[in-house]
């Protein structure tokens, strides 16, 4: 069964809040099913981190705004090797950077930001079937996929998982990190554009007690009975 049978594109939206593993999850799926995989989060980072490189207050939206046009962004969508460039320059390392990571919430909560980047997302999904994650892709970029799940999993699994994946590269402790996702869970959600949120069709999965594996083959057994709801619809 391959996506064209129920229309290409067909997306998978995969939600939910930072660190729930939706990256890991989203790029496992798409490996699994042969299709495109997009990282809406490391375009907000890339434009985050343009604006922190260009001495922009991104405390100041109206600041963010008027340079929001500025950059040039392109992102690659293969599972296999997903990355984002900005005027050119591969910053898929320096993106991650807790910087980065502390501002980010401030500047994706800046109209003209989404605006631009959501138009990116959806001309990047143009190509054929794509597994996109974010926090607002069921509800604001893809209402309409034929998938939606938000992700889910308990504050302390979600910093030792960020923890641990970030603790060869910078100086973090589970404290800080367990601190720093529960604002940025208050900053998502309470944004007036697009704040993070369930979609009302979305499946909910909690994975703090499941593996990598657990949850990726959850999501894929849903695309497949989508798919073949779909065929003989």
């Amino acid at each position: 069964m391959s996506a064209e049978t129920v229309g290409a594109p067909f997306a998978v939206a995969v939600d939910g809040p930072s660190g729930s593993g939706k990256s890991s999850t989203a790029r496992g799926v798409a490996k699994r099913l042969g299709w495109s995989y997009l990282d809406t989060g490391a375009m907000y980072r890339a434009m985050t981190w343009w604006l922190l490189t260009h001495g922009v207050d991104v405390d100041d939206p109206l600041a963010v705004a008027s340079r929001a046009d500025e950059p040039r962004l392109e992102v690659f969508t293969d599972p296999d090797g997903p990355g984002v460039l900005i005027d050119g320059l591969d910053v898929s390392e320096e993106i991650r950077d807790p910087n980065v990571t502390n501002a980010v919430s401030a500047v994706s909560a800046v109209p003209d930001v989404r605006k631009r980047l959501v138009e990116l997302q959806r001309a990047a999904m143009e190509a054929g079937p794509v597994v996109i994650e974010g926090r607002d892709i069921g509800t604001v970029v893809v209402p309409d996929a034929p998938v939606k799940v938000f992700l889910v999993a308990s504050s302390n699994a979600r910093a030792e998982r960020r923890t641990a994946e970030l603790g060869n590269q910078h100086d973090v402790n589970l404290e800080d990190t367990l601190t720093s996702l529960k604002r940025r869970d208050l900053l998502d959600s309470s944004r007036d554009v697009s704040p993070l949120s369930r979609a009302d069709d979305a499946v909910e999965i909690d994975s703090t007690d499941l593996s990598l594996d657990e949850v990726i083959e959850t999501v894929v057994a849903l695309v497949r009975q989508r798919m073949e709801s779909a065929a003989t619809s």
